[in-house]
């Protein structure tokens, strides 16, 4: 955009281009290439098969994959649910309020993802609310994760929403329940969407905090790639990261339909 010769602009496309292939293209084609491969000892992959997947698709693997979405479905849920309503009770909060809610509701982002999970395994391993040894307590860690993101989604895109949407509802007499659930939350739906789908993507990949909470009973995907390749298993470990990123990819592009849908309605 700010350069006008053609050779300016080749060169600034080729730059993007090599480090695009570098730092995205590159890594996740070797973890593919890995995935297929039976045996890698020159350059390039020998032995190529399906056989690693069959592997990931079967057994441990396949149960950690379910337990993975299971916990980023249930947890993006839940994020979506308790951002959205705080970031609407903050817009209507003094503006000290506001300032406290942003700060409260952004700190997971600010400490390591380990520090979350011993805090909530802490928290919450002594009764009345004992969830250690529970996948309750996986999904809860994953929720306070990713609840930042959720609230900053739909905090800013009620930043955005024109206030006489509210204002010509409450003209016509709408109480405040009917122009919430009519008016404000249908104009969120986009915002809610990709709240949705970026807190799935972020559950779906998270190791640092369940690796600290999770019971044998509810191993997620990342924990159990984490114990393969712990084990020098790379060839399956890489089978199992392409499926989590090929499921992530399919569950954003899903997610990402029903939001176009709901901005053109």
């Amino acid at each position: 955009m700010l350069v006008w010769t053609r050779a300016g602009r080749t060169l600034v496309l080729t730059v993007f281009g090599l480090v695009l292939t570098v730092v995205f293209v590159a890594p996740i084609g070797t973890v593919v290439a890995a995935a297929l491969a039976g045996s890698w000892t020159g350059p390039l992959p020998s032995n190529l098969g399906l056989a690693n997947f069959s592997q990931a698709l079967t057994g441990d693997d396949a149960a950690s994959l379910t337990v993975s979405l299971q916990t980023a479905v249930l947890a993006g849920a839940f994020a979506l649910v308790l951002g959205t309503w705080a970031a609407l009770a903050a817009r209507e909060a003094p503006g000290w309020c506001r300032r406290g809610t942003d700060a409260v509701f952004h700190l997971p982002v600010a400490v390591p993802s380990v520090a979350i999970g011993l805090g909530v395994l802490i928290a919450f391993n002594e009764r009345p609310l004992l969830l250690g040894g529970t996948k309750w307590i996986v999904i809860l860690a994953h929720s306070v994760l990713v609840l930042a993101y959720a609230f900053s989604a739909v905090s800013a895109a009620l930043d955005r929403l024109d206030p006489e949407y509210r204002r010509a509802a409450e003209s016509l007499g709408a109480g405040p329940v009917r122009v919430l659930c009519q008016v404000t939350l249908p104009l969120l739906l986009p915002a809610l969407g990709a709240a949705a789908g970026l807190s799935i993507a972020l559950s779906m990949g998270e190791l640092g905090a369940s690796i600290m909470v999770y019971p044998a009973t509810w191993r997620t995907l990342p924990v159990t790639i984490f114990g393969q390749t712990d084990r020098g298993e790379i060839f399956t470990a890489a089978a199992g990261t392409s499926l989590l990123v090929l499921v992530t990819l399919v569950s954003l592009v899903l997610l990402g339909r029903l939001r176009g849908r709901a901005a053109v309605r």
